[in-house]
């Protein structure tokens, strides 16, 4: 197919999706390219858990699944927003994190324009669900959590941390530890976890708090140290790094999780088309192996019980911002 029989294709696609019942489109589905839109830029947790997962969703579906790393705003604002706007014909997905519901809360909070609604999502299913957890490099001079949280009392306001962005997964959890510890950091926002953690190795700031697959091969080289878990139990790629439940922090508690969306208008096959295909991915050896090396597990949901985790983990979450406050 030449260039030109290629666009005439692309431009007859609306109307076949007029003409045709959803059952029949759904049949077809997919007949070109899907874009999966990432809101962070590549390293971070969003994009470790995408592109394996496009990879395999190629293999399965038979055309190719690209992604997006389409960065911007506070914690991914910009390509969530995006996402939202896009035509709900399954060809716009969206590889996103927990701040997804947090994001529109903090527009409220500072009277902004609010950039999108979770309502306006489909969850089609859940990747990823890791602790965040507290690292610093491993030349600093704090060894434990409570080295850190003793200097932070001495010096407030003085010891740096990076974030994806104000009020995105990074930010909350470490305003969440800090006000359990009654501490004041200094908040340093980046693009994503990615530039954030960079900004950590280069020294530009000396704390981070992000998922473990993001940490591990620092941590393996060398190059950081991890302080603390926000998870409820320790997990198997950092065994000896306690909770902060452990520590006497007990209302800290902050998960990183990975979840594909697609506009909420997807017509019903087509949604079901993109879930038995996350089903196949998710139990793809490749996959695993994947997520298993980066250190971090999957943690596989379908749509039913992904929509119930994000409503139940979104009003934990909201409520932990309204309890931070406006913050820059």
């Amino acid at each position: 197919m030449d260039r030109r029989d290629l666009l005439r294709a692309a431009a007859a696609l609306p109307l076949l999706r007029a003409a045709l019942p959803d059952k029949a489109f759904a049949q077809a589905y997919p007949v070109r390219n899907i874009t999966m839109i990432v809101p962070f830029p590549a390293g971070g947790q969003a994009d470790l858990a995408a592109r394996p997962v496009a990879m395999a969703l190629e293999r399965i579906l038979g055309k190719p699944v690209i992604v997006d790393n389409r960065a911007g705003g506070g914690g991914g604002s910009v390509g969530n927003a995006a996402a939202a706007r896009a035509e709900p014909d399954g060809y716009t997905l969206l590889m996103t994190l927990s701040s997804l519901a947090v994001l529109p809360e903090a527009d409220r909070l500072f009277d902004r324009p609010v950039a999108y609604e979770v309502s306006q999502f489909m969850p089609i299913a859940r990747v990823l669900a890791d602790p965040t957890l507290l690292a610093v490099p491993a030349s600093a001079p704090w060894k434990t959590a409570q080295d850190f949280v003793e200097d932070a009392k001495r010096r407030p306001g003085q010891i740096t941390y990076g974030s994806s962005g104000p009020y995105g997964t990074l930010h909350v959890a470490m305003e969440m530890f800090a006000s359990s510890a009654d501490i004041k950091l200094l908040h340093v926002p980046f693009r994503g976890a990615g530039p954030a953690l960079t900004a950590l190795l280069s020294g530009t700031v000396q704390a981070i708090a992000a998922a473990p697959g993001t940490l591990k091969p620092q941590v393996d080289d060398g190059k950081l140290r991890v302080l603390g878990n926000c998870g409820a139990q320790r997990i198997a790629s950092f065994p000896d790094v306690p909770t902060f439940q452990e520590l006497g922090y007990k209302d800290v508690e902050m998960y990183i999780w990975a979840g594909l969306f697609a506009p909420s208008a997807l017509p019903a096959p087509v949604a079901s088309r993109l879930r038995e295909a996350m089903a196949q991915v998710m139990t793809s050896p490749d996959v695993l192996r994947s997520f298993e090396a980066s250190g971090s597990l999957a943690a596989y949901q379908d749509a039913p019980a992904f929509s119930q985790f994000v409503a139940t983990d979104s009003a934990r979450l909201i409520a932990a911002v309204k309890k931070i406050g406006r913050v820059e």
